[in-house]
């Protein structure tokens, strides 16, 4: 399943087309396979790298999904061209539709409170046909708790908004409690559940999402600084490879 995957700075990547990917996704669904879906961007392979035990994590998924124009961009400089960014929230509402067109229970866990319950009514008023089994917020002290829920009500979908790598160690733990489709998806519930606008589509297709939520956020700039330290030593590593 490994074979094809592309290592950018120690973290291994499916090169699919986005159709390939959720063609597979759609099989696991029906066939109601364990599967877990990881979406890095430069800020997660950086901290993978740092990382052992997040970077074994990851790499042992069972999708890696390049999420960020900079791995596309990294990926190219490295010489392993890959197909097409896959960014975690079209995952996340691909999974969605998947869920209200085959009548899947889905389970979400993560975000803050209002967030997390805009997306809870989101889902109610627009996917009818999907089972909600159950949501809770990030906010909780013992995650065993939320396990055991996810235990007993069996949803074919999970998603979990807990940060990386919060999410993935949530996933990796407990993914043998119930055969489903697990992902992290980050900050994904925030544009969901309309908390936060997604960058319009002109600046999607320019690649300047990013770009979009700095302004938006001028907060997040400590961490697009991961972007230039990312960019750098993929630039080291092309240089080496040559």
């Amino acid at each position: 399943m490994h074979k094809n995957r592309i290592n950018i700075l120690g973290t291994e990547f499916d090169n699919f087309t986005q159709d390939q990917f959720h063609k597979l996704v759609s099989t696991d669904l029906d066939n109601h396979a364990n599967k877990f879906i990881v979406t890095p961007n430069p800020e997660i392979v950086l901290s993978a790298r740092d990382n052992t035990r997040f970077s074994n994590i990851v790499n042992n998924a069972d999708y890696v999904i390049p999420d960020g124009i900079g791995i596309i961009k990294g990926a190219r400089m490295l010489g392993t061209p890959m197909h097409e960014r896959i960014t975690g929230f079209d995952t996340l509402m691909f999974l969605i539709n998947q869920a209200n067109q085959k009548h899947l229970k889905l389970y979400m866990v993560g975000a803050k409170p209002e967030v997390i319950n805009a997306s809870a009514a989101r889902i109610k008023k627009e996917f009818p046909n999907i089972d909600l089994v159950g949501y809770h917020d990030g906010y909780f002290k013992d995650d065993g708790i939320i396990a055991t829920e996810i235990a007993e009500k069996q949803p074919d979908i999970i998603l979990v908004a807990l940060g990386s790598p919060k999410q993935e160690y949530f996933i990796n733990k407990y993914r043998d409690r119930c055969t489903a489709v697990w992902i992290g998806v980050g900050g994904s519930f925030d544009v969901f559940s309309g908390t936060k606008k997604r960058a319009p589509k002109v600046v999607q297709k320019l690649s300047l999402e990013w770009f979009y939520r700095l302004v938006k956020e001028p907060t997040r700039f400590g961490r697009m600084l991961a972007i230039p330290k990312y960019l750098h030593l993929i630039k080291k590593e092309s240089k080496n490879n040559n």
